[in-house]
């Protein structure tokens, strides 16, 4: 291991051992043989080249387009209001019409559009933040958008859930007092179609109280992988698992939080790693793809964090930390999850500008699947990235990232081969990318640009991304 930067291309393009196999089955060898063959006759790595945009906002591919399904303060909810500030996570369904979306709004301060506090849909009156539900046809264009969930706190990122709902999480640890009523750190549940289904909305305590990032759900156990953004000290990962005979389903997580014993049902569980007999304190020990840990898990004390922070709980010998632990998703299996940065002067090991993760519950392990290097030069728009955040699973293969780092802001996507090419650039400022997530028949990807407040659908000719070089290679 050395705490030197690692060169973030020739990281990922270092061939079988930096693989993703996202979509690809088999060995590592299966996956960097038959496809990186054929693939290696199209002319770059990705989509193409990204062509600016006239209009100053959002630079594609050759022949991608987008279509603006929101912008805050200036689209309307129907109620009446103005479209809130701050779209961050994104779940996507699918309806009759085409799809629906669940939109986070990351409010936490004085952002200039809020969530109405409509009556019926507010947790707590004095928090500003919540989610919208915009329908779409199957084009991407706008036909309804309404507030889901009002009168919670930065809510950041979430997931889908197999039964097909939302859940939207607080990204704080911010207690009673003052302006607000209420405790929040907590995960909410939101029903893309049924608004009934959301009136007084319900807090997830036994999913913790912390500074909630992202959800994956295993479509098999229903056990919940969460991760946390916070620092001093870094973040923990997280494993919730249902009590006996819980049966999951729409309605389900509500209906267990309101039991007597709902604030502590379940096993909310710590990651802690170990290589060999050695365990690891912090996921940046890992610098080269391939690595992976062993997994235990220890009980979380007090996961309501009444008096101490819940990663505050633990010593450094009892679980594993990160930096900036980010977005998630379920796909081959196992969870996926986002480390955004790591460095030396917030007690990281190395340093790094994003690691790609996949836990494996059928083996208990993790593996680091990607690593970018440190970017030394952000303000350049050259191929390198940092500070990957929300993630999704592409159906073409690979993962997409939305980069929350410095300088110039993208949509990343890496191939199933591990080298990332650029799917999107940020033309109008550095504001972070969020929410990426395909349409149920993959035509559509919607992302955002969190400030000033854009949600976007991007249609163009998708098929498996290349991975041949990088055409300035």
């Amino acid at each position: 291991m050395t705490s030197s930067p690692i060169s973030r291309r020739a990281v990922l393009h270092g061939g079988a051992a930096a693989g993703l196999g996202i979509v690809v089955a088999g060995s590592l060898d299966a996956i960097a043989g038959p496809a990186a063959a054929r693939a290696a006759c199209r002319p770059a790595v990705g989509y193409g080249d990204l062509v600016p945009d006239p209009a100053g906002l959002l630079a594609l591919p050759p022949g991608f387009s987008y279509t603006i399904v929101a912008q805050a303060g200036v689209t309307l909810l129907e109620s009446g209001q103005a479209t809130p500030s701050d779209a961050d996570g994104t779940g996507c369904f699918r309806s009759p019409n085409g799809s629906v979306l669940v939109n986070n709004h990351e409010i936490g301060g004085g952002e200039p559009f809020p969530v109405p506090a409509l009556a019926g849909l507010t947790y707590d009156p004095g928090a500003r933040g919540g989610t919208t539900t915009i329908e779409v046809d199957g084009r991407g264009r706008r036909l309804r958008e309404y507030v889901s969930v009002a009168g919670t706190h930065n809510n950041c990122a979430g997931g889908i859930t197999p039964w097909g709902t939302w859940l939207t999480c607080e990204e704080t640890e911010q207690k009673a007092g003052g302006q607000y009523l209420k405790d929040h750190g907590y995960v909410f549940e939101v029903d893309p179609h049924d608004r009934a289904a959301n009136q007084n909305p319900v807090a997830l305590k036994f999913l913790g109280r912390y500074s909630h990032e992202a959800v994956a759900v295993d479509p098999y156990t229903h056990a919940i992988y969460l991760t946390e953004d916070a620092g001093g000290p870094n973040g923990l990962y997280f494993r919730w698992t249902p009590p006996a005979g819980f049966r999951a389903g729409k309605g389900a997580l509500r209906a267990l939080a309101q039991r007597p014993d709902g604030d502590t049902a379940g096993r909310l569980q710590a990651m802690s790693c170990f290589r060999g007999g050695q365990h690891v304190a912090d996921l940046s020990e890992a610098t080269t793809p391939g690595t992976r840990y062993k997994v235990q898990w220890v009980d979380v004390p007090d996961r309501d964090a009444k008096t101490v922070s819940v990663r505050k709980q633990f010593t450094d010998d009892e679980v594993t930390r990160s930096r900036k632990l980010e977005g998630a998703w379920w796909a081959d299996g196992g969870a996926y999850f986002v480390a955004s940065f790591a460095r030396h002067d917030d007690g990281s090991v190395n340093e790094h500008d994003g690691q790609v993760w996949f836990y494996d519950p059928r083996t208990e392990t993790v593996t680091l699947k990607t690593i970018f290097g440190v970017n030394t030069d952000p303000e350049a728009d050259n191929g390198n990235f940092d500070g990957p955040d929300n993630i999704t699973v592409s159906p073409y293969g690979g993962v997409i990232l939305a980069e929350d780092g410095e300088g110039v802001s993208h949509l990343v996507g890496v191939t199933e081969q591990g080298k990332a090419y650029p799917l999107a650039r940020n033309e109008l400022n550095d504001s972070e990318f969020t929410g990426p997530t395909f349409s149920a028949d993959g035509k559509i990807l919607f992302a955002n640009i969190q400030s000033p407040g854009y949600v976007f659908a991007i249609t163009g000719p998708w098929g498996r991304p290349s991975n041949a070089d990088l055409a300035a290679s």
